[in-house]
C-alpha cells in the first residue's frame, strides 16, 4: 500500500512540475526587465479579462508577453509597444484606458450607476414613508367614521 501511495505521490509531483509553464527571458539590462514587468502588468488579458498578461496562463497572454519581449529587444519604447497593442486589440487591452469619447462609458458609467442607485433608494424610502402616513390617516378616518356611526345612548333616549 505504501508503494502505491508513494508511486502516486511521485507521479503527481512529476505531472504538476510538467504542467507549469515558466517563461525565462534574457534581458539586456535591468531597465529593460523593469519595463517588461510594467508593460505586462498594464496590459489586460483579453481571454481572462480580469487579469493582466503577467498573471494569465492563457495562450493569448503568452503570445502577448512574447511580443512585448521581442519589441523591447528590438529597441521599441514603452509607448510604442502600448500603441501597437492598442492598435491591434483596442483600448480594452489597457487596464487604464485613456479618457476619450469611446471610453467615456468606462470612466463615467460607474458614477452614473451609483447616482441612479442612490436616487432609486431615496425614492423607495420616500414612498414607504408616504404609505405609512396614508395608513395612519386612514386609521384616523376609520376611527372618526366609527365614532360618527355609533349611536349614542343619550341622544336616542331624548
Amino acid at each position: 500500500m505504501k508503494a502505491i501511495f508513494s508511486g502516486l505521490l511521485l507521479w503527481l509531483a512529476a505531472t504538476t512540475a510538467l504542467a507549469t509553464n515558466i517563461e525565462v527571458y534574457d534581458f539586456d539590462s535591468p531597465q529593460q526587465e523593469r519595463t517588461y514587468k510594467e508593460l505586462t502588468s498594464e496590459l489586460r488579458c483579453l481571454v481572462c479579462q480580469n487579469q493582466d498578461i503577467a498573471d494569465s496562463n492563457a495562450e493569448l497572454a503568452q503570445d502577448m508577453r512574447h511580443k512585448v519581449f521581442r519589441m523591447l529587444k528590438e529597441g521599441k519604447t514603452k509607448q510604442e509597444i502600448i500603441d501597437f497593442m492598442v492598435q491591434r486589440y483596442g483600448d480594452f487591452v489597457r487596464y487604464k484606458p485613456p479618457f476619450k469619447g469611446k471610453t467615456l462609458v468606462l470612466w463615467i458609467g460607474p458614477f452614473v450607476i451609483f447616482v441612479l442607485a442612490v436616487a432609486l433608494m431615496l425614492r423607495a424610502i420616500a414612498r414607504a414613508r408616504q404609505r405609512d402616513e396614508r395608513a395612519e390617516i386612514d386609521a384616523q378616518r376609520l376611527a372618526q367614521a366609527a365614532s360618527l356611526l355609533e349611536p349614542t345612548s343619550d341622544k336616542s333616549k331624548d
